[in-house]
């Protein structure tokens, strides 16, 4: 057996370096494939995401020129008025809701023996109740510690006095309040306020 080599150049394993090479260019191939799919699918669903686009674009201007058509026909006196018969409805509501037990009880409770209520008088604006009261007192201070009580109540805030007059013979002091009511809730009497 002759162990030497006769060959003139070496023998060398290229099947292996051949082999790599092929997965590796399959798999760059797969790749590739894989990555024009995704470019083609992406490209599709940009497509569609611009058409949508366009189309609501449409759509928005459609209703924009819907919407300047129907303010454009408004009658504004006609909507006037219905704004004033919603504000006028609100209001009734208010006053329908008005509880004039809870008033008079706090009234009744805070009122000392020498002032009279001559008038009381709710208006309601946006919300808010106001109450005027028209009063009569032997003298300014007694009308002073009635409006002191009905402050610790709570119920009343914002006072505002008016128009205080003396009257001749019998000396009363007439004058004129105006306050902003809040009644408690879930209560119509008031806690009882010394006197």
């Amino acid at each position: 057996m002759i162990r030497t080599n006769l060959s003139t150049r070496p023998f060398y394993n290229e099947r292996a370096v051949h082999a790599v090479a092929a997965i590796v260019a399959v798999l760059v191939l797969a790749a590739a494939a894989w990555e024009g799919v995704r470019v083609v699918q992406l490209s599709r669903y940009k497509t569609e995401l611009n058409a949508a686009i366009q189309k609501h674009r449409a759509e928005t201007e459609l209703r924009d020129r819907d919407a300047a058509q129907i303010r454009r026909g408004l009658d504004q006196k006609q909507l006037a008025i219905i704004s004033a018969q919603a504000r006028e409805a609100n209001q009734l509501i208010e006053q329908r809701t008005f509880s004039w037990t809870a008033l008079f009880n706090v009234l009744e409770a805070t009122l000392p023996d020498d002032v009279m209520l001559m008038s009381v008088r709710p208006e309601f604006k946006e919300g808010i109740t106001l109450i005027n009261l028209d009063l009569q007192g032997r003298s300014n201070g007694d009308i002073q510690a009635f409006w002191d009580r009905l402050e610790k109540t709570g119920a009343f805030r914002d006072v505002q006095w008016s128009t205080v007059n003396v009257e001749g013979d019998n000396g009363l002091d007439k004058m004129q309040m105006r306050a902003v009511y809040t009644p408690a809730q879930g209560s119509t009497r008031p806690a009882v306020v010394k006197k």
